[in-house]
């Protein structure tokens, strides 16, 4: 950023709030960054604690000199690669703001999918409340969603990561849920023998090593790599899951996950031999088919 000059008085009148966001906008563009426009105004307003509105009508206002090194100080992270949600430290899920930062998987609309596919198969098929296990709980973002929707489900919501789970218990208090669980658990391992669930929901670490070291910089370099991939072919946690459906689903029970872009024959073929029926298979906004679901039979 040695384009932009230091923040000292003399420049007050010169780095207004339209000038920092145009020169920002171009710099990120002329690195191909995409959205670079809506970036640099993210940036701006979260230093300046404005709304995207609010920048456009003060874009004549100068800004002090802290205000202008704290956005140099955002914008230099941005230009390493760093996901915008990790640097802002929140994103949004289903329309709930969420907590995140590198020990968590930035929610996506991809994952809104999934929990809406679980939100109809519950409201068409229990009348009851429901019991959940959801599986890589990562920021809370889908038992958070599914406890708005059910408050009476009880959801046990399982992570390997203690750092992760704590920004889930962020998210669970900012959003005052109190029927969910968290616990810190290895889903390769065994889960007491007498937890049995309705639905088994789960976003696992299903891309593969090799694929990995092909994906974008923000997620390769900063997103949690536990959460990325299985370190093998990205079936593994598929399989696991699929297993468990067997011993863990109650009869009728729903397993929903969320799958890589290619696995569909995979993932459909490891439910059958699990015993699953009802098997469906749904695209994400792409057109990529991105959740399977499956019935334990009973």
């Amino acid at each position: 950023m040695t384009n932009l000059p230091p923040a000292k008085a003399e420049h007050l009148t010169q780095w207004t709030i339209l000038r920092v966001v145009e020169w920002g906008s171009e710099y990120l563009k002329q690195r191909r960054f995409d959205e670079s426009r809506l970036h640099c105004e993210l940036l701006l307003g979260h230093v300046l604690g404005m709304t995207r509105v609010q920048l456009y009508m003060h874009f004549d206002r100068p800004l002090a000199p802290h205000e202008l090194a704290d956005f140099k100080s955002l914008f230099k992270r941005r230009l390493t690669h760093e996901p915008l949600q990790y640097i802002l430290g929140e994103t949004e899920f289903m329309g709930l703001p969420l907590y995140v930062n590198s020990t968590v998987l930035i929610p996506r609309p991809e994952t809104e999918i999934l929990v809406e596919r679980i939100v109809d198969n519950i409201k068409e098929k229990w009348r009851k409340p429901v019991s959940i296990l959801d599986v890589g709980t990562g920021s809370g973002n889908i038992p958070i969603a599914l406890a708005n929707s059910f408050p009476d489900a009880r959801i046990l919501s399982v992570d390997v990561s203690a750092e992760a789970l704590e920004t889930a218990r962020r998210n669970l208090d900012r959003h005052s849920v109190v029927n969910v669980e968290l616990r810190c658990h290895d889903i390769l391992q065994e889960l007491s023998d007498d937890e049995h669930f309705d639905v088994i929901v789960s976003n696992p670490p299903y891309v593969s090593l090799a694929e990995h070291e092909g994906l974008a910089e923000e997620v390769r370099d900063f997103e949690p790599t536990i959460a990325t991939t299985d370190g093998g072919d990205g079936l593994l946690f598929i399989r696991r899951l699929a297993e468990l459906s067997m011993t863990r689903l109650h009869p009728r029970g729903l397993i929903a996950i969320e799958i890589g872009h290619g696995q569909q024959d995979d993932v459909v073929d490891c439910f059958h031999s699990a015993g699953l029926t009802d098997i469906q298979v749904f695209e994400d906004y792409a057109r990529i088919p991105r959740i399977v679901c499956g019935v334990r039979a009973g």
